[in-house]
This record gives structure tokens, C-alpha cells and sequence, in this order.
């Protein structure tokens, strides 16, 4: 282990939407992200018992969530509703929650989707997940470049 690179938990990227939460893991250095299966959204209990289980499976250590902003930089009401997940998210898990401006991720990751040869369908289901990949790359490069901890 090269100094400055302790071993650390995983980061779980989230892309939260109405339906569907679309999740992303970290490696154990918080280096690069992979995409997991999306979490279909079903009622607040069933939501945050299927996070609880990802956390543990993945040894999460820190969450980041993508905040939607509108195009200007300013908060709508999805920004605050995100914001109360994520608030409820520290209550529940005791974890660091960051926030973090996912304005262009969902465009991103349709982008990229249309280069491959997926169905609609199938690029539909993808797209949670793939902006979930986005956010935390993201977050996790910005993170870097401060120095990281």
C-alpha cells in the first residue's frame, strides 16, 4: 500500500428518482465506480431495508447522492425533497451523506447509451444506474483533486 492510499470502505453513489434509485459502488480504494442493480422504489420502509442491505454488502463507509439542480444552479422542489432523503439517510445509517450536483449526469448517461446496443428498454433500466456511475466518478475525481480526506 503506497502512503495516502489506506484501505478504505466502499462509497455508494445513489441517482434518486420517483421509481427507481439508481446505485453505484466505489472499489475499496474509492478510486472507480461500478454500476449495481437499481433499486425499483416501493414505499420508505421496503427503500431504506434494501439500502440497509446494499451498505452492509458493500462495507459502505460514505454515500453520495446526486442533488438536481436546475440548469441555472438553483434548488427546485426535487432538490429538497433529495435533500430530506439524504438527511434521513445520515439518521438511519449514521454515515457521512454528500451531496452532489448531478445537473448533467442523466444527459450523460443517455449519451452514452445511445453509442450502444441496447433496446429502449433496456437503455431505459440502464440509465439509473449508469448516472448513479456519473455522480459518484465524479464526486469521487473532485475529491481526489482536493487531496482527498
Amino acid at each position: 500500500m503506497t502512503e495516502g492510499h489506506k484501505l478504505q470502505g466502499r462509497i455508494l453513489g445513489l441517482d434518486v428518482g420517483s421509481r427507481r434509485i439508481g446505485m453505484a459502488v466505489s472499489d475499496p480504494l474509492g478510486i472507480t465506480a461500478q454500476g449495481i442493480d437499481t433499486l425499483q422504489r416501493r414505499n420508505k420502509r421496503t427503500d431504506f431495508a434494501e439500502l440497509g442491505r446494499i451498505i452492509h454488502r458493500y462495507e459502505v463507509q460514505e454515500i453520495v447522492v446526486g442533488l438536481p439542480l436546475r440548469m441555472s444552479g438553483s434548488e427546485g422542489v426535487q432538490s429538497e425533497r433529495i435533500q430530506a432523503f439524504a438527511e434521513e439517510l445520515r439518521r438511519r445509517f449514521g454515515l457521512p451523506v454528500h451531496l452532489w450536483d448531478e445537473r448533467l449526469t442523466s444527459v450523460e448517461a443517455n449519451r452514452l447509451l445511445r453509442q450502444t446496443e441496447l433496446s429502449i428498454e433496456k437503455r431505459a433500466k440502464a440509465v439509473d444506474r449508469m448516472a448513479a456511475v456519473l455522480i459518484l466518478q465524479s464526486w469521487m475525481e473532485a475529491h481526489a483533486a482536493r487531496g482527498g480526506n
